[in-house]
């Protein structure tokens, strides 16, 4: 491709120096017509000998300072293509080329970042997704077997393990409708306070099991024109995911409060915090710090869906001192 794009750009050169000897000739032709000069057409093809020379050399000059740095960019452009995402080229010539040079490193670069957490994303989702299918299919296995009694027990755990399935694909919808930009809401007058203590009620059993203390303080708020389901949504996300890492004996705490014209809501934890390098990268989708569980996705679901809303979020965190999440939403729809 490259010598194909550069053998053209040499026969557009040729063609343009031979329509300037053209022309040069063809004046100087007419010239010494009208004038009577004959000398002077005998020494007019010298002269646009010279002219075609000196523009060739000016042209040649120029078109090879944009040629060989655009060649660059059809040969990575088409390693893209192969599949060699990633690929760099080197910002060299005028100034437009280096332009270019320097947009193409970067689209470059953020696509193969992307291939990069959709496999991570393919690997992390296939692995959460196996843990609850392998125990409802180990234990729907031993009840037909006759090891496990297909009592209340059991029922129940397969019943949690379909609901947390449930959820990691209501999230993975989420992730997928704000990606698109079709992330509607559904506004209803909603009391934050007691929308956020229906959600930790539902988590109670799980912070029992896990030895971790959940709580909720909810200060008197005014009642907000929100979607309640997606609140619930990120109620739910920021609560499970404080959950996952708090050791036993630790603390979540959720607040919600009224703050100016604004609405807080907060969930605090005693869990493992973050150092300052994984908090600004907190947010990002797919991403995980270490070898924490999960797809990595419920904290830029949270974001998305309180950007949605007109609010914004922000983390406060320190490595071995927990975690506080604070999302600040807006009393009024018009302030979205």
């Amino acid at each position: 491709m490259r010598r194909g794009f550069m053998r053209r750009i040499g026969c557009f050169l040729a063609l343009v120096v031979i329509l300037i000897g053209l022309v040069i000739v063809g004046l100087a032709w007419l010239l010494s017509s009208l004038t009577g000069q004959m000398l002077l057409t005998a020494v007019a093809p010298a002269i646009a000998l010279v002219l075609v020379v000196v523009i060739l050399l000016r042209l040649a000059r120029g078109v090879g300072r944009a040629a060989a740095p655009l060649g660059d960019l059809v040969e990575a452009s088409a390693r893209v293509e192969a599949g060699e995402v990633g690929t760099q080229v080197d910002v060299r010539g005028p100034r437009e080329i280096r332009a270019l040079g320097r947009a193409f490193n970067s689209m470059s670069a953020r696509l193969a970042a992307d291939t990069d957490e959709r496999r991570r994303l393919l690997a992390d989702v296939s692995h959460e997704l196996r843990t609850p299918l392998t125990v409802i299919q180990g234990n729907v296995e031993a009840m037909i077997d006759g090891v496990y009694p297909a009592d209340r027990a059991h029922l129940e755990r397969l019943l949690a393990e379909t609901r947390h399935l449930e959820l990691m694909i209501e999230d993975l919808r989420t992730l997928s409708l704000a990606d698109a930009g079709a992330l509607a809401l559904h506004r209803e007058p909603t009391d934050l306070a007691e929308l956020a203590a229906e959600v930790v009620a539902g988590f109670e059993a799980q912070a029992s099991g896990a030895g971790v203390a959940l709580a909720i303080n909810a200060t008197d708020t005014p009642v907000i024109d929100v979607d309640p389901h997606r609140l619930r949504q990120v109620i739910g996300n920021l609560v499970s995911n404080a959950l996952r890492h708090t050791p036993k004996d630790g603390s979540v705490t959720v607040r919600v409060r009224s703050a100016a014209d604004r609405v807080e809501l907060e969930v605090v934890d005693t869990g493992s915090g973050m150092d300052s390098a994984s908090a600004e990268r907190a947010f990002d989708r797919f991403w995980r710090a270490g070898e924490a569980a999960g797809a990595g996705i419920g904290l830029a679901i949270v974001r998305d869906l309180v950007r949605a809303h007109g609010g914004d979020v922000s983390i406060q965190t320190a490595l071995g001192e927990g975690t506080t999440v604070r999302c600040s939403l807006p009393l009024s729809a018009s302030q979205a």
